[in-house]
């Protein structure tokens, strides 16, 4: 797969955890993209942390307006009978546990469900954001990431970068698998069949506990 392939099979496979009714956050970056896969029949709402829900897919040329943006500054469209409010709302809707679930990206995530996603060492950063509060304040945590960053590994046994938040994730779903945060460790919980589970250890820096994992093909 290349890259644009690979971002929107984990985004296909992140919205197949989505379930009907479900307030969920979208981060910025890769996970926006489950926006374009939603399932069919039924009705997720989507919110953005500067103040949206009811997001609907990317824009095209007939419906681009660039005064409608995500917390990212991404041009993004809205469906019937969504609603714009003030930040001051957005997060006191986050804060107050009413997120059924976020997802977002990472540059590490570890076994213990612990994240790193805010600062890289030697760069210019603007700061942590809204994602403190989401990994907190949501009822469930998925984290949608390319399994590696040039080749090394961004599932780790423990973070090496500043946290954002300590053990919240429950979900960590890449190009080669979906893996779950349990009290024991990091399960394996399905696969996809254009690698081999030893492919998937070599390119995970966490043990991963593997106990019949299925293997699965995504689909649209």
């Amino acid at each position: 797969m290349d890259k644009n392939e690979t971002k929107n099979y984990i985004a296909k496979r992140v919205a197949k955890e989505l379930r009907d009714g479900d307030l969920v956050n979208l981060g910025i970056g890769l996970p926006t993209l489950v926006g374009n896969f939603l399932p069919k029949g039924i009705k997720i709402n989507l919110q953005s942390e500067n103040g949206l829900i009811g997001l609907g897919p990317a824009p095209d040329d007939k419906t681009y307006d660039k005064d409608i943006t995500n917390a990212g500054g991404q041009p993004v469209t809205l469906l019937d009978g969504g609603m714009y409010f003030d930040s001051t709302l957005s997060f006191s809707i986050i804060r107050g546990g009413h997120v059924d679930i976020t997802v977002l990206g990472c540059l590490q995530v570890d076994s213990t469900g612990s994240l790193a996603s805010w600062i890289i060492p030697g760069k210019m950063v603007p700061g942590m954001g809204g994602a403190m509060d989401l990994v907190t304040g949501a009822k469930k945590v998925i984290i949608a990431t390319t399994h590696t960053n040039r080749g090394n590994p961004k599932i780790l046994k423990n973070c090496t970068l500043p946290l954002t938040a300590k053990n919240q994730v429950n979900m960590i779903i890449t190009e080669m698998g979906v893996m779950e945060v349990r009290n024991d460790g990091l399960h394996l919980l399905e696969y996809n069949p254009e690698y081999t589970i030893d492919q998937i250890i070599e390119a995970t820096d966490a043990t991963l506990i593997i106990n019949n994992p299925k293997k699965v093909e995504v689909e649209d």
